[in-house]
């Protein structure tokens, strides 16, 4: 089933829409998108031949996710650029931004691991002045995302976890965004199609109880963050308790948020410390 949920940007329609918008809406609810008008607009908007336009309902109508159709998803006020197979941002995931936004300041250095598309490093670069950010993950499509997402706001390296961050950030971290796997592997076969079928397997994958990939980010956290810094981590409700296991076993201090009507569960840990260094103390790290 079609859901457009994720785009909340509308744009103008192109030249031919008029002639072309209602048969794509038919064509659309035919193939079972439930918001199949709200779908015509964004996929008859974004074609700028007739062909193209027949092409991209086309791989609508087939399964594809809109985001992929039309090469973008709104995100926190931001149009992210999402190519073939690359992980769409859920809204779900603005609460986490959200919550680091709360966590951040001017200058603050700010790591997006797990950055897939980049949503959420290009979403807290808009909002806070001058963050020194810093992003990676381990897919080369994603990482080629997120390079154009982040632009100049930002470094993107493409490894697994901090294994390609500069080891100058070692203890400057001011704020640690990992929206790691977190679906158990089981459970990867009762996703939507849309998800299970177009989007890599490792960004969805989070092992046997879905929290491999976290466990690995919490185990190191300690020895990245500055004093004071923070870890903040997307989950879900019912995994949120083991989460906080892993980041209470990292020895860092640890609280749960949650968000009802995104149904977003989000745990934060805080390294223990004194004051942080003032940003304008530390070093230039290699870009």
């Amino acid at each position: 089933m079609c859901d457009s949920s994720s785009f909340s940007l509308r744009s103008s329609r192109s030249s031919f829409s008029l002639v072309s918008f209602p048969l794509v809406v038919s064509r659309l609810r035919n193939a079972g998108c439930v918001f199949a008008e709200d779908e015509a607009e964004l996929i008859v908007s974004a074609a700028r031949t007739p062909d193209e336009l027949e092409d991209m309902v086309v791989r609508r109508a087939a399964g594809l996710p809109l985001e992929h159709v039309v090469g973008w998803a709104g995100f926190y006020g931001l149009r992210i650029a999402v190519d073939a197979g690359v992980f769409v941002p859920r809204r779900r995931t603005e609460f986490l931004v959200g919550q680091a936004l709360a966590l951040s300041s001017p200058r603050a250095v700010v790591v997006d691991l797990c950055c897939g598309s980049g949503a959420v490093g290009a979403a807290l670069a808009s909002a806070v002045e001058d963050i020194e950010l810093y992003a990676a993950d381990i897919d080369p499509a994603a990482v080629e995302c997120a390079r154009r997402n982040i632009g100049g706001s930002g470094v993107v390296y493409e490894g697994d976890l901090y294994e390609p961050l500069p080891g100058g950030l070692r203890g400057r971290i001011d704020v640690l965004v990992a929206n790691a796997p977190y679906v158990p592997t089981e459970a990867i076969a009762l996703l939507p199609a849309e998800a299970r079928e177009h989007e890599a397997r490792v960004a969805l994958d989070g092992g046997s109880d879905g929290l491999d990939v976290q466990r690995r980010v919490a185990a190191a956290a300690a020895g990245w963050l500055a004093p004071g810094g923070h870890l903040l981590v997307e989950t879900s409700e019912r995994q949120a308790s083991r989460t906080v296991e892993a980041f209470a076993g990292s020895g860092l201090m640890t609280r749960v948020v949650e968000c009802d009507e995104l149904d977003a569960t989000v745990v934060v840990g805080t390294r223990p410390g004194g004051v942080r260094r003032a940003r304008v103390a530390h070093a230039a790290v290699s870009r």
